[in-house]
């Protein structure tokens, strides 16, 4: 993989995929939430399978093994190696399905043909690319990799995310809210979108690393800038990712539809779109 002409990933937040942090991500507390909801985008949005979807930044591929065995043609890529070595496990629980690759790959320069791809999923890229050249670099990509009337599936965290979480657990076991360095991050995510860890030493902080983080209008722009004018940006897990005990919800049928409910009843309202720690733009060519 050349990466000579372009800048890398926060070698910190590389490392980290690279002990395998993503396993089961999307299995636990908020996770679920996401998860569930990006699959009914995603049911609503794909064109029907035997379709060929790039899942560009995919981690380990809880997507991928999930949309393959719908019938669709998925080629996982993500720049860790570890990720790509995990995707191999989830075969036990897809058995009579397989995915048509798995290569470690960089999101801006990814060896497939031009209008190759049906749709495109980037779901990781674009908050841990921290230079926006480069961002508008990987979408400019999948604009390039996209067949005509192609759809674009961009995944980024909202600038709220980090003091709303906080707020949620502040109590007994969580004062991050008097840390000065804890909150100086969060006016900076607020300000610019650009969030940086504070030194160790100085918080007990141990939150996702190195990253950008969009605001709806924010992401949108970017989106457009590289092409695509047909964007809809949806708040992915509501406000339901603040519900105590979400795990053990979650195992309620009739909770989970509650929780899943609201969200649904929140996706794309512009005045709490924020409130959703993650957000999904969906473009089309």
């Amino acid at each position: 993989m050349d990466l000579t002409t372009v800048k890398t990933i926060d070698e910190k937040v590389l490392a980290g995929y690279n002990t395998g942090i993503e396993r089961n991500r999307l299995r636990m507390d908020v996770g679920l939430i996401e998860f569930e909801r990006t699959k009914e985008l995603l049911r609503e949005h794909l064109p029907k399978p035997p379709a060929v979807i790039y899942d560009i930044g995919g981690a380990y591929g809880e997507y991928s093994w999930w949309l393959a065995s719908l019938g669709y043609e998925v080629h996982l890529f993500d720049l860790s190696e570890r990720n790509i070595e995990m995707s191999a496990e989830l075969q036990e629980e897809y058995p009579n399905c397989a995915l048509a690759a798995a290569e470690v790959c960089d999101a801006r320069k990814v060896n497939r043909a031009d209008k190759s791809a049906d749709a495109i999923l980037l779901m990781g890229p674009l908050y841990h690319i921290v230079d926006r050249d480069e961002r508008i670099a990987a979408i400019k990509e999948s604009k390039r990799l996209l067949k005509d009337n192609g759809v674009l599936f961009s995944a980024a965290i909202t600038p709220y995310a980090t003091l709303l979480w906080a707020t949620s657990v502040f109590g007994k076991d969580n004062r991050l809210l008097e840390e000065p360095a804890f909150m100086q991050m969060v006016e900076r995510e607020l300000c610019d979108g650009e969030h940086v860890r504070p030194d160790e030493s100085i918080t007990s902080y141990r939150g996702i690393g190195r990253s950008h983080f969009h605001s709806a209008e924010r992401l949108k722009s970017e989106l457009e800038q590289a092409g695509f004018t047909d964007t809809q940006i949806h708040g992915v897990v509501g406000a339901a990712w603040i519900a105590p005990n979400l795990d053990e919800l979650w195992k309620d049928e009739k909770a989970r539809a509650a929780l899943m409910n609201t969200v649904r009843l929140v996706d794309g309202r512009e005045d709490i779109i924020g409130f959703s720690t993650h957000l999904l733009g969906i473009s089309k060519l």
